[in-house]
This record gives structure tokens, C-alpha cells and sequence, in this order.
């Protein structure tokens, strides 16, 4: 649509949405088509001549494909343009040919006046309404002996037609106008909800990638690397140490179940195959186990204070940090020689403390690997504080605070 230039009093063309559209037309459609019937029959029921019948129901009557055929499009997309300027003029024409064969088509100005000030710039509808409403005072002037009037007669109410033309044609803008301002915030909003509604499935999709990364780097990768060492180790041992080799085959079997029953439940969202028929501190214990018979390390397990009853949500992440945390000392921890792994229940919640003796690392040097991001990121959902504390030739300790107020209604999906 083009756009209106600024001194016309119009709003700059643009597309408002069905809220702002048509709805309202309805009601002027059939307020025309009144004023149109009621005109007709005033005409036909009026006394005077054949031609006094037929040629001003015959001018009045063609108003309505010229309106239904130009004038309301004009009127609804509300552009200014030649066509406007035509439509307009063929209207007065059509009405003013109405009222000189027979003053009771003055009723049509009803109809007349907002057509024309909804298809033009103010200022012009209120000259070419100014026309309209004088031509009933020249058709007096002309045949006002006839008819028993005179123009001083007329004259007045003219005048305050045109009066109440143009303060009618201020309403009917400034309705429009305030409907299409209404129309076009109520466009933005919708574009504004699709937006944030997009924006949220994205955040969602993001946040879901990122969960399921976490998932399948604590659980599959980790177990996988568990078959992978105890495999190697098994190679290693068939010819000299064959019993010890059948050892570790039968333990990388067990990490193998253990990692499919993982992915199985990791898909449908079940509790970890760990802590399903047992409590925390067993789940951590086997993994203590586990690690002792695939390096051979001390380590040490202890779990100090009364078990309490904790949410899953806080099970499944306090067991994912004890993995990822061997994970790392299985990794990382060459030198290593002891692992001391530590549940602290008390009264304000539980702790949890991996502690190696290996080479360390400087924690704010850029080495730490996505397994540490998940795991805080894992802790500071369920609103606990995790830490990594190392150095070089200093060990690693990773440690975990969780409140007893942390969220229990989330079920862990993995």
C-alpha cells in the first residue's frame, strides 16, 4: 500500500491485521443499505410526475454498484488516490442528479457524507460534502416556487448539515484512526507472542541439548571408557596372568550391562540402573569398587552421619558427580596412588567429597573439560554448590554441597 503524505491528516498505509480490517464494515454495510431503502421508498411513495419516480430511484440506485464496486475498497484499504477523487465525484454527481429531480433524495445524504469522508482526505471531503449539502438549497433556488419552499427556508439547515458533516467526519477519523492504532498494536503484540513463543522452544531445545549431552557424557561415554581400560588391561594379562585377565573381562561384562541398562533407562527417563533397590551410599560404593578393580588404586569410601531420604533429583546428581569425578582420576590422575571418597549427611543437608592424590591441575587454567562445566551445571539446578580445588602436585579434591531445601518435586529423567 503507498504511503500518505503528511499534511492529508492520514495514517501511513500499511497491513493492520484482521483485528483492524473489515469487522466494523459490516455495521456501515448495513446502515448504506437502510439508508438506501428508506430513500427509494420515500422517493417512490412521493407525489409528482413519472420522471420525478424514475429518473431519482433510477440515480440513487446506481450509488450502490458504484459503492460496492469502487468506494468500499477505497474506503477499507483507506488510500488516497485519483480513483478517490472519481468515486467521489461520481457520487456527488449520482446524488446531486437524485435531489434535482426530487428534493426527498436529500435523505441520502445520510449515506452520502461518511462515504465521502471515509474515501478522502479531510479537507476535500469536507469541499465536495459542502457541495452535497447545498445542492437540495440550488435545487430550492430553481424550483422552490413550485414546491412551496424558499431558499432562507432551506438555507439554515444546510448550513448546519454541513456543520454536523464535519464534525461527523472528525468522529468517524478519529475512530478509524484510533481502530487501526489498536489494530496495529494488537498485530505487534501477536508478532510479539510468536516471537517469545519461538524464542522459548529454542531456549528449550537448547537447554534439552545441553541436558542430554550431560546424560550421555556421566553414562554412556564413561562407561565405555571403563570396557575400553578393562579390555586393554585384559590383552595385557591373558598370557601371563590369565586368571586376573578373566577378572577384568568379567568386570568390563558388568560395566557393559550396567551401560545398557544406562542408556535404556537414559531413554525412558527412568532412575539410574545405580540407584534403583538401593540407597546413595551403596550407588557410590560400587563405584568406589569399580575403580579399585580397574586401576588398582586405595580407595577409600566412607559415608559419615545418618542416611537421610533425599529427592531423586538429588540422588541422580550427587551420583553423576561421584562418575564424572572418577572419571577424571582414572583419566587424568596418573600418579595417583589414594582416592578418598566422602557422604557427609548433617542436618543442614549432604556433602560430597572426591579426593585424589595425583598430579592436580590449576582449575583456572582452561583445562577443565566439559564433564566439570556439566557437573556444576548439574549441581546449581537442584541449587547446591560444587567446587574443584587443585594444583600442581597438590591432588584434586572436587566436593558438592547440596541444602536439604533442594527442589523434590522434579523427578531426574536419566
Amino acid at each position: 500500500m503507498r504511503n500518505h503524505s503528511p499534511g492529508d491528516g492520514s495514517q501511513t498505509g500499511a497491513y493492520y491485521g484482521p483485528e483492524s480490517g473489515t469487522r466494523w464494515f459490516g455495521l456501515w454495510d448495513g446502515f448504506f443499505a437502510v439508508s438506501y431503502l428508506v430513500t427509494a421508498v420515500l422517493l417512490f411513495l412521493s407525489g409528482g410526475s413519472q420522471v420525478n419516480h424514475s429518473i431519482p430511484i433510477a440515480a440513487l440506485t446506481l450509488i450502490v454498484p458504484w459503492y460496492a464496486a469502487v468506494g468500499r475498497t477505497l474506503m477499507i484499504e483507506d488510500t488516497y488516490g485519483p480513483r478517490n477523487l472519481v468515486f467521489a465525484a461520481g457520487l456527488v454527481t449520482l446524488f446531486c442528479l437524485t435531489t434535482a429531480f426530487n428534493l426527498i433524495g436529500a435523505f441520502a445524504l445520510f449515506a452520502v457524507i461518511p462515504m465521502l469522508i471515509m474515501s478522502l482526505p479531510m479537507a476535500s471531503a469536507v469541499v465536495l460534502a459542502t457541495v452535497a449539502n447545498l445542492c437540495p438549497v440550488l435545487v430550492v433556488a430553481f424550483t422552490g416556487a413550485d414546491l412551496g419552499l424558499s431558499v432562507l427556508g432551506v438555507l439554515p439547515i444546510s448550513l448546519l448539515s454541513i456543520a454536523l458533516s464535519v464534525l461527523l467526519g472528525m468522529w468517524i477519523k478519529r475512530v478509524v484512526r484510533q481502530s487501526k492504532e489498536r489494530g496495529l498494536l494488537i498485530e505487534e503484540l501477536r508478532h510479539s507472542r510468536e516471537r517469545v513463543a519461538r524464542l522459548s522452544h529454542e531456549a528449550g531445545i537448547s537447554a534439552e541439548r545441553e541436558r542430554l549431552a550431560r546424560e550421555i557424557h556421566d553414562t554412556l561415554a564413561q562407561g565405555l571408557t571403563s570396557i575400553i581400560s578393562l579390555v586393554q588391561a585384559a590383552e595385557s594379562e591373558v598370557r601371563a596372568a590369565p586368571d586376573q585377565a578373566v577378572d577384568h573381562l568379567s568386570l568390563a561384562g558388568r560395566v557393559a550391562k550396567e551401560s545398557l541398562a544406562e542408556a535404556r533407562g537414559f531413554v525412558a527417563a527412568l532412575t539410574p540402573p545405580a540407584l534403583r533397590g538401593g540407597s546413595l551410599s551403596q550407588a557410590v560404593r560400587r563405584q568406589a569398587e569399580g575403580l579399585i578393580a580397574e586401576t588398582g588404586l586405595e580407595v577409600r569410601c566412607s559415608v559419615m552421619g545418618e542416611e537421610k531420604s533425599l529427592p531423586m533429583a538429588v540422588n541422580v546428581v550427587l551420583l553423576r558427580t561421584v562418575q564424572e569425578a572418577i572419571a577424571n582420576v582414572r583419566k587424568h590422575a596418573k600418579q595417583a596412588r589414594t582416592v578418598d571418597v566422602i557422604v557427609v549427611f548433617d542436618q543442614d543437608g549432604v556433602r560430597l567429597m572426591v579426593r585424589d592424590d595425583g598430579e592436580g591441575f590449576t582449575p583456572d587454567g582452561g583445562q577443565e573439560g566439559y564433564g566439570l562445566r556439566g557437573m556444576q551445571a548439574r549441581v546449581a539446578e537442584i541449587d547446591g554448590v560444587a567446587s574443584v580445588t587443585s594444583g600442581p602436585g597438590r591432588g584434586t579434591t572436587v566436593e558438592v554441597s547440596v541444602p536439604m531445601t533442594a527442589p523434590a518435586g522434579e523427578e531426574s529423567r536419566g
